[in-house]
Formats: structure tokens, C-alpha cells, sequence
């Protein structure tokens, strides 16, 4: 077996555009993501029962299925049956703020009822409104809290943008594909984008690492 890495070399100007959208799509989608998911977690601790309900079964729904799945419910059943017509990247984004904001719904809700009853009442006792409360006492605490577990979710993302390969969005793993066609170079292609995704990926990784040493809270 003979290797020509030269087709790497040559071809590297396009992985490197591969790359770039890969990061782009998980900064926009994480960047929509968590507002996203805060307003989800809020709503399923709502206690209007509706919204509640509402809320849950969005997230039990993106919780529960496969993201490439709901990545071709978007990019196929929107413009069929709901007349929706989305571009590509925009159908990926879409398919992944869905999936990333209700696991976020979920971290964002477990750090805000981990808050304990007791600081709530005080804040009630001095006078403060719900919201004030929330704003200035519950969601500082709540927010270091959970930081450790949202930075695990960026790293998953950042791997799972490969996903939306399948509807033609120009990231790293749909580039690679192209190439790997295109040359017949399957060995040299591959190792080339695994490198890639080590080099942006280990150094989140660590600091992954750090942020749960950093910030982890001990009751």
C-alpha cells in the first residue's frame, strides 16, 4: 500500500474552510442555544400548567430522538407538509439549537432548583420581587453551578455538527467526504480530518477538565 499525503497538502485550503464552518456552527448554534434553553427551563418550572407541559414535551421530544433524525424532520417535513423552505445552513442550525437548547433546558433546571428553599425565603423576607430574587440571588449561583455541565454540552456539539453532513452543509466532515470521492485517498483523507478534529477538540477537552476542577460545587 503506497500513502500520497500530498493530496493533503493540496486539499488542506478546503479542509481548513470545513473546519472554520464547523466552528461556526457550534459558536452560533451554542450562542442561541443557551437563551434557549433558559427560557425552556423556566417555562417548565412555570406554574401555569400549560406553558409547564408544553415546555416538557419539547424537550422530552429532542431529549429522546436521534439529532440526525430531527435534523431530516426539519430539512424534508417542514417544506412538505408545512410550506417552510429553509436554506441548508440554516436547516442545520435550526435541527441543532433545537437539540442543544432542550439538553441545556435540562442543566439550566437542575442548577436553578438546586438553589436551596430557604435562601428564596430570606430574599422574600427582605422585600425582594420573584424576578429580583432570581436575577440577583438564585441565577449567579445557578449559572456556576451548572457552567461545568454546559461546557461538557460545547464539546458535544462541537462533534455533532458532523451530522448535518448529510443535507450538504460544507463543515469538516462533509469536506472530507467530498475529497476522499474525489481522490480515492481514503487512508490519507481520514487521518487528515480525525487530526483536525483532534487539534480543535482536545484543547476544549482540557479545559473542560479545568472548569469542572474550577468550578465544581460541594454542598
Amino acid at each position: 500500500m503506497s500513502f500520497d499525503w500530498s493530496i493533503v497538502w493540496s486539499s488542506l485550503p478546503r479542509l481548513l474552510e470545513g473546519a472554520w464552518m464547523t466552528i461556526w456552527l457550534a459558536c452560533v448554534t451554542m450562542l442561541l442555544a443557551i437563551p434557549g434553553g433558559l427560557v425552556l427551563a423556566l417555562l417548565r418550572l412555570s406554574r401555569i400548567r400549560a406553558l409547564a407541559m408544553a415546555a416538557t414535551g419539547f424537550v422530552e421530544f429532542f431529549r429522546a430522538t436521534p439529532l440526525i433524525l430531527q435534523i431530516y424532520w426539519v430539512y424534508y417535513v417542514l417544506p412538505a407538509y408545512f410550506d417552510v423552505q429553509l436554506s441548508q445552513i440554516a436547516t442545520a442550525v435550526t435541527g441543532l439549537v433545537c437539540n442543544i437548547s432542550a439538553f441545556n433546558s435540562e442543566t439550566f433546571r437542575s442548577g436553578i432548583v438546586s438553589i436551596r428553599q430557604g435562601q428564596w425565603n430570606a430574599a422574600y423576607a427582605l422585600g425582594m420581587t420573584p424576578a429580583n430574587v432570581f436575577l440577583r440571588i438564585v441565577a449567579p449561583q445557578a449559572l456556576m453551578r451548572v457552567l461545568p455541565a454546559l461546557a461538557s454540552t460545547w464539546v458535544s456539539l462541537f462533534k455533532d455538527t458532523s451530522l448535518v453532513s448529510i443535507i450538504a452543509v460544507a463543515e469538516l466532515s462533509y469536506v472530507s467526504l467530498q475529497i476522499r470521492a474525489e481522490t480515492y485517498r481514503i487512508l490519507e483523507v481520514l487521518t487528515a480530518m480525525a487530526a483536525l478534529y483532534w487539534l480543535m477538540g482536545y484543547p476544549q477537552a482540557k479545559l473542560v477538565d479545568w472548569i469542572h476542577h474550577r468550578f465544581k460545587v460541594a454542598e
